[in-house]
């Protein structure tokens, strides 16, 4: 008989976290725990941790103090990228009963149940090397979307990204094995799977198998209507994927394609592994064989020895680029990453104006795809939140739409036309709704 009864949990980051997250709660749920809300006075309170930004440890601290605010005697566990990273820092903040690396978190029940509440701070963290086993999982809670994780870890080491640090190298299961995944997620009743990971391009290459050979497998499932794929690497989203995803029914036209800089001097000292040449032969190559398709573009501000004339270049690269949206990061100095050796550092202010400016370009960017589809119909799959009687979902190429709330709409996939957009810039369609 298990010490705890109820078991809450907060995921910060990524939506590999979300999966992970949905994994661990299986794991506490096969060991006879009850889920609840933080604000449900659970027994177990585990927070998974993100390190992408530099707000990670006071995030974290937050969370902790408003737990033992609602309950002072919650078992407190925390894993995730921050935990392998600065498992002292967490395990010196108050309330933090256990701190548990990338090789211990699949095992939380375990070290919970091992553990008194009296006891603070411990540690459960190993070398970063020895973290080789690839765990599947696959968020659940959501009926609407699932995140199934398809590939963990990362070789390739940019200036800029402790991911590796975190998480290890690059990693996936067998084809195969991520089907019977796949299967699950479908069983949960999810209309749309993201699949998520790392760097998701990096699939199979430990099993001499590809993520082109993964999606053509997965196209084949019965009883899933829709497939997005997350956030993949230029160099490695070849013309042979885009040309997949242009045929197939359930692979929907939305890509997600990292660029991080326009400056091709910026990438090399970043040290990605493509140029700008070949970010534009891709969008082109999408384009050509998806006009309507929506492109997410991430960047990065402030990279140190991004002078004016380097950024500019990065403006003018994205003003010109054929996308819809783009995700501004503002570039923070991360521990044992190799860009602290550069010199040039960017002052704070310009990094913030910087990220100013693109996030402008990408809101007129948006604006202009939306616009497009004025009168267009597209299928739209709707989301389960009630929203003060309205109730939103994405076209298949994630165009964001609203409606009065209909719960029998929930998780439906239904034909739509975009009659107007509202103050939010969401676009807003008729009450008639025609089931695709």
């Amino acid at each position: 008989m298990n010490q705890y009864k109820k078991v809450a949990f907060h995921t910060l980051g990524c939506k590999l976290n979300f999966a992970e997250t949905s994994a661990i709660a299986r794991h506490f749920s096969e060991a006879g725990y009850a889920r609840v809300e933080m604000e449900e006075h659970p027994d177990v309170l585990v927070i998974n941790t993100c390190s992408v930004t530099d707000q990670a440890d006071k995030k974290c601290r937050n969370i902790v103090s408003r737990a033992i605010r609602y309950n002072p005697g919650v078992f407190v566990a925390v894993v995730g990228c921050y935990a392998q990273l600065k498992p002292q820092e967490i395990a010196n903040i108050e309330g933090v009963n256990i701190v548990l690396g990338a090789n211990e978190k699949f095992n939380i029940v375990e070290r919970v149940e091992q553990q008194s509440v009296d006891v603070k701070g411990r540690m459960l963290v190993g070398e970063i090397k020895d973290v080789k086993a690839f765990i599947p999982s696959y968020s659940k809670g959501d009926r609407t979307r699932t995140f199934l994780k398809v590939q963990d870890g990362c070789n390739y080491f940019c200036a800029f990204c402790t991911i590796p640090l975190a998480r290890g190298r690059s990693r996936s299961a067998t084809i195969e094995e991520t089907l019977l995944q796949a299967q699950h997620a479908i069983q949960s009743g999810a209309k749309e799977i993201v699949l998520t990971g790392v760097n998701i391009g990096d699939f199979g290459t430990a099993h001499g198998e590809t993520l082109l050979e993964l999606i053509k497998r997965l196209d084949a499932l019965e009883g899933v209507e829709r497939y997005r794929i997350s956030s993949i690497e230029p160099n490695l989203l070849s013309n042979e994927i885009i040309d997949f995803v242009a045929i197939s029914k359930k692979f929907m036209p939305h890509f997600h394609i990292p660029l991080q800089s326009g400056s091709d001097t910026i990438l090399q000292a970043m040290r990605r592994r493509y140029r700008t040449e070949l970010y534009r032969e891709r969008v082109a190559f999408i384009r050509k064989r998806m006009p309507d398709a929506c492109i997410g573009v991430d960047v990065i501000v402030g990279f140190p020895s991004e002078s004016d004339e380097l950024f500019q270049e990065t403006r003018m690269f994205l003003t010109e680029l054929d996308v819809n949206y783009l995700h501004v990061f503002t570039y923070s100095e991360r521990d044992n990453t190799t860009a602290l050796r550069i010199q040039e550092v960017v002052p704070m202010p310009i990094r913030h104006e910087r990220n100013k400016i693109l996030r402008l370009l990408s809101e007129k960017k948006k604006n202009v795809f939306y616009q497009a589809h004025l009168g267009v119909t597209r299928s739209v799959l709707w989301e389960g939140e009630n929203d003060e009687g309205t109730m939103s979902g994405f076209t298949d190429n994630y165009v964001k739409v609203r409606r009065p709330f209909d719960a029998s709409l929930v998780n439906t996939i239904s034909a739509e036309t975009i009659v107007k957009f509202d103050s939010e810039g969401n676009g807003m369609i008729s009450t008639e709704t025609i089931l695709a």
